[in-house]
Formats: structure tokens, sequence, C-alpha cells
């Protein structure tokens, strides 16, 4: 007998023992961080940096996960860990660079004012 749904034409792919698909664990959460490092990696890079590298190695742990038995999980939820992976490379890429400008700019400042004539400031001031 033929198969005559069209919106899922193998219902037998993607489903565990009791014939119920599985989604991939962490497949959202790891969409979600790597969105948002990428939203806030402006924060200084702290907060974009944090949720990317979460991000970066939850999706390690799923993708190794789905590749030892692809057939278990939805193909869907592997598309948004991988979705998530990238955007966590590119958070996280972001927020150390930010990270790298923020530290330039404060020793660029520091040592601007360190050598700052403070003596000179204060002799026009009395």
């Amino acid at each position: 007998m033929e198969n005559s749904d069209p919106i899922n034409p193998s219902p037998n792919l993607n489903q565990n023992q009791n014939g119920m698909s599985v989604v991939l664990p962490n497949s959202v959460g790891v969409l979600v961080l790597g969105i948002i490092s990428i939203a806030l990696c402006w924060c200084y890079g702290v907060i974009g940096l944090t949720c990317g590298i979460i991000a970066l190695i939850l999706g390690s742990k799923g993708k190794k996960l789905y590749l030892s038995n692809p057939g278990v999980y939805t193909v869907s939820s592997y598309n948004n860990l991988k979705a998530g992976w990238i955007c966590a490379i590119i958070g996280t890429c972001l927020s150390a660079v930010y990270i790298i400008i923020v530290v330039i700019y404060v020793v660029v400042v520091g040592v601007a004012l360190s050598t700052f004539p403070w003596q000179m400031m204060h002799q026009h001031s009395v």
C-alpha cells in the first residue's frame, strides 16, 4: 500500500522504537544561544562570548550524537543545530574582536592619561 500523505511521505523515517519522532537534544537551545551571541556581541563582548562558547559546546555534543545515529533524530532539529552552531561561531568571533578593541582602547587611554602632564595642569589652576 502506498502512502498518500503529501506532508509526511515517509512516516517511518526519523522515528524511535515507539514510532515517535525524536528531536535532537539542545538543538533549539543552540540556535537561541547562537542568535543571542550575535545580537549581544556589542555588550563589551562578554555576554556574546559566553553564549557563543556554550552554544559551540552544546552544538558539538549534539552533532556527535546525531552522527552516531542519524536515523533516530529529525533532520529539521539537526538543521536547527547546524544553524545555531554557525551563528555561535559568528557571535563568538564578533565578541572576541569587540573584547580586543575594548582592551586596546583601555590600554591607549591608560597610557595617554599616565603621560599627561598633571603638574602643569595644577600650576595653571593656582
